[in-house]
């Protein structure tokens, strides 16, 4: 075979070759997606820290509810302890064991988010006077990661949630007129009696009593309800990261 002829410029310089080395396009290649499996790498990879019944709760979902938190707190999400971190996850998986009772087929109405967010903010305002305005506002939720459909979101959430707490356990709440005279004369009395205040009759503060005893007892029956339901349930708990560890 005679040997290729080497191409030359007009004043006799060769041409550098255009034929490509053996492989040069597999090199290419396997370069370009060593740097994008980099790339990936660098960010952060979101992760599962715990399954309740199969349904997952991801590392973002724990740290949005921390975030939440923070924020209706006015509290920086780094100030958690590792105790309010862990109730911030165990109030996500007791949503979940209770979201799997009756999975609502619609979001909640519309009015009820936007009257729940109008109390919201204006709770917020307190917090954050600076709030006040429309760009404060988003200003504030940018800060904690947040967006306003991510509290509506949240918001929605919660109406759902407490309509099924409602519905299951209210029927079951019976306060009688003795319940409310036996904590008015125990109770009520002595600390009103201990603070220097004047004794309110009865009839004045009965409703108050009552609705008081009604969230007592209503406490008590989700307690119990969601610890038959955690006993019921399949939840698995992996090891925390070693960030979780040395918060």
């Amino acid at each position: 075979m005679n040997p290729r002829r080497t191409k030359r410029w007009g004043d006799g310089r060769p041409r550098p070759s255009t034929t490509k080395a053996p492989g040069y396009c597999a090199v290419a290649v396997s370069l370009i997606l060593t740097l994008a499996v980099a790339a990936h790498a660098g960010q952060i990879v979101d992760r599962v820290v715990t399954n309740v019944n199969g349904h997952v709760v991801l590392q973002s979902d724990w740290e949005q509810e921390v975030a939440f938190e923070a924020f209706s707190q006015g509290r920086d999400p780094d100030s958690f302890t590792a105790d309010e971190r862990k109730a911030a996850l165990d109030r996500l998986i007791d949503q979940e064991l209770l979201r799997e009772q009756v999975r609502p087929s619609q979001p909640a109405p519309t009015a009820l988010v936007a009257a729940r967010l109008a109390d919201v903010r204006n709770e917020i305002r307190k917090l954050y006077p600076d709030s006040a305005s429309e760009q404060g506002w988003h200003a504030t939720l940018q800060r904690y990661g947040l967006t306003q459909p991510d509290l509506e979101k949240h918001l929605g959430d919660q109406i759902q949630l407490m309509k099924l707490v409602e519905d299951r356990l209210r029927p079951s709440v019976q306060i009688d007129q003795h319940a409310v005279e036996t904590y008015y004369h125990d109770q009520l009395l002595p600390e009103m009696k201990k603070a220097g205040s004047n004794a309110k009759p009865l009839t004045e503060v009965f409703a108050r009593i009552k609705d008081l005893l009604a969230e007592k007892k209503m406490n008590e029956l989700l307690s119990g309800w969601l610890a038959n339901l955690r006993a019921g349930s399949h939840i698995l708990a992996p090891e925390p990261s070693a960030g979780e560890q040395n918060r």
